[in-house]
This record gives structure tokens, C-alpha cells and sequence, in this order.
């Protein structure tokens, strides 16, 4: 065994079998309760972030560019639970923007030659972030919703800055969309989806493709990023001590938007569009101890506003990046459960 996936496997044996502890002992062990806006964090990620302190681990911005993205890769996999057998998965190439790129396709067994699809791109602030990264999670929405998956790998930042993930973005959907027969895939079911950077090109894809003869059914987005101002109150509120740290997200945005008269543009931000009509129903997933929180809400209040059939759903003791923990986090389960559920409602007949 390598000495890295010796420093896998222990970080997570340690992680799980901390974590795992019977919920009055967890409790116990993390004494009061942290309260912010009203909400309650998890006492089991109240547990996360003291071992995280103890540990002393450094943030992304504290790392060099090559280690923040292997520490990703690493971490992602630490709370997930082993990949179900259910998929078959391939690793493809799509149409981008400049050329090909890397994607990875997850079928389930038994899928029919025209299952609804969901074109995925993974967070990680649009620097970080690859396929093996949000494996599991592609896995889970596979597995789960009985769709297809096409998991995008598009360029990151710094090598290459706004536009040119979201370029990648629209690009790789018209390709899939376009070309659906040739992945198996129904081109009126082919939603879009992402975490975090990737829910924010998510929504841009939507406004991209608006007037595109083939265009999502639906976009799923996961805690997304939709201001780049980060003026929203909970960037400030929430912006230390909860993973995901101001810091880090100046860093995140120095890298892909480095012009900062550019980051009102839609594209950027697409809370700033000047219209969010006719777009596809959306669901949008919050955090109560995410500093994208308020962005996130307020994007879906545009969404609804504009007459988008769009539900909003804030999961309050939870924290920026839960989706990598439903192995043994046990409040991050009902919102994976919830994702994959509106997900079969979009690719149903009976909605459409």
C-alpha cells in the first residue's frame, strides 16, 4: 500500500469511528451547542470541526495549488461510504468549449437505451475539484434517481479563468443534449446539477441555453455560489469557523474572476441576470452554516419571482460541502434522499 492511501485509510478509520459515536456521547463530547441565525449546527459536525482544529488542518489557500487539489480528491472520499455496484461507469470524453474533455458516464444496470440524464459538475470553487472527487455523489445520484449521469470535468483556474469553465459549462450540455442517442439518453429528461461552483455554472448553463431548442428539464443546485460580490449578510456571518472560510473564497475568486469589474456579469453571477424568466424548475439546496447561504436563497427568490416553478429547501444545521459526508453524517442523509427524490419528480412523465 502506498503511504497516501495509508494516510486515507487511517484518516478515515478515525474519522468514522469518532463520528460514529452514539449520538448522546457526540453531544457530550462537543458540550454547547453552536447557535447562528436561529440555526442549530449538528452536534456531529460540531464534532467534525473540533477534530478538524485539532488536527490543525490548513485550508485550500494555505496550500499550494497542486496539494489543495490532491487534498480534495483525499478529503471528499473520507465520509462517504464505499461506491454501490449498481452503475456502470466509463470514462468518456465531451465537447468543450476549446476541445475535448475528460467526463465520466454512469449508467445504472438496467437503464433503457433513453433514460433521463443529469450533467453534473463538481464544486470546488472552480480551481479544485475533479471526476474522482464527486465520484461518490454521481454514484448516489445514479444509483438513486435511475438516470444516467454525465459527470463533466471542465478546465479550472487559475490555467484558466472566467469564462472558461462556463464556457465548458454550455458547450459540454449542447453536446450531450444534442447528441443524446449516442450516450443513451432521452434529450426532453437531461437536467443539469452541481455543488457549490458547480451549481453555479449550473444556473448559468440554464441562462446560456434559454432560447436553445433542447434545453434542461430541470437544474438541481446545490448550496451555488450566484454573487460574486459576496455582499450578502451571510458572508460575513458565517464566513469563519465552518469549513469553508472567507479566506478561502477571496482565494477561490482571485484565481477565476481575477478582473473584478467582471464579476457582476450574469455569467458570473447569475443573480444579477436581468431576467430569470422561462428558465427550467430548479431546486435549490441551502445550509444554515454555509456563507453562501443567503446567495443561494436569494437566487431562488429571483427564480419564483420570475415565475420559475423553483423550491428552496435550507437544511439548518448543516455546513458547505455535506454532500461529501451522508456516509456517516446522519443529518446529511435526508438532503441526498431529497435531491435524488426531485430528481426522479423532473424525469417523471406525469411532469413534463
Amino acid at each position: 500500500m502506498k503511504r497516501h492511501e495509508l494516510t486515507f485509510a487511517a484518516r478515515r478509520l478515525l474519522a468514522t469511528s469518532v463520528l460514529s459515536l452514539p449520538p448522546a456521547v457526540v453531544s457530550k463530547l462537543v458540550g454547547k451547542p453552536i447557535v447562528k441565525d436561529g440555526n442549530t449546527l449538528d452536534p456531529q459536525v460540531q464534532l467534525m470541526l473540533a477534530l478538524a482544529r485539532m488536527a490543525k488542518v490548513k485550508n485550500s489557500n494555505e496550500l499550494s495549488l497542486r496539494s489543495a487539489r490532491r487534498e480534495l480528491d483525499a478529503s471528499s472520499r473520507v465520509l462517504t461510504p464505499d461506491p454501490p455496484p449498481h452503475a456502470r461507469v466509463e470514462d468518456i470524453e465531451v465537447n468543450g468549449a476549446a476541445g475535448p474533455l475528460r467526463a465520466r458516464l454512469y449508467r445504472p444496470y438496467g437503464a433503457s437505451p433513453n433514460a433521463p440524464c443529469l450533467v453534473y459538475f463538481h464544486g470546488g470553487g472552480w480551481v479544485l475539484g475533479s471526476l474522482d472527487s464527486h465520484d461518490a455523489p454521481c454514484r448516489a445520484f445514479a444509483e438513486g434517481a435511475g438516470c444516467v449521469v454525465i459527470s463533466v470535468d471542465y478546465r479550472l483556474a487559475p490555467e484558466h479563468p472566467f469564462p472558461a469553465a462556463v464556457d465548458d459549462a454550455t458547450a459540454a450540455f449542447r453536446a450531450i443534449a444534442t447528441n443524446a442517442a449516442r450516450y443513451g439518453i432521452d434529450p426532453s429528461r437531461v437536467a443539469v446539477g452541481g455543488d457549490s461552483a458547480g451549481g453555479n455554472l449550473s444556473a448559468v448553463v440554464c441562462l446560456d441555453t434559454r432560447d436553445d431548442a433542447v434545453r434542461p428539464c430541470f437544474q438541481l443546485l446545490i448550496y451555488p455560489g450566484t454573487d460574486m460580490t459576496m455582499s450578502l449578510p451571510s458572508i460575513e456571518s458565517l464566513g469563519q469557523g465552518f469549513f469553508l472560510e472567507r479566506e478561502t473564497m477571496d482565494w477561490f475568486l482571485g484565481h477565476y474572476v481575477p478582473d473584478r469589474s467582471m464579476r457582476t456579469t450574469p455569467r458570473a453571477s447569475p443573480l444579477f441576470a436581468a431576467s430569470h424568466a422561462k428558465l427550467p424548475p430548479a431546486f435549490v439546496v441551502t445550509a444554515g452554516f454555509d456563507p453562501l447561504r443567503d446567495e443561494g436563497q436569494a437566487y431562488a427568490k429571483k427564480l419564483t419571482g420570475a415565475g420559475v416553478a423553483c423550491e428552496e429547501r435550507c437544511y439548518g444545521s448543516l455546513f458547505h460541502g455535506f454532500l461529501h459526508t451522508w456516509g456517516v453524517i446522519r443529518a446529511a442523509r435526508p438532503p441526498l434522499e431529497d435531491m435524488i427524490s426531485q430528481l426522479r419528480r423532473a424525469f417523471a412523465p406525469a411532469s413534463r
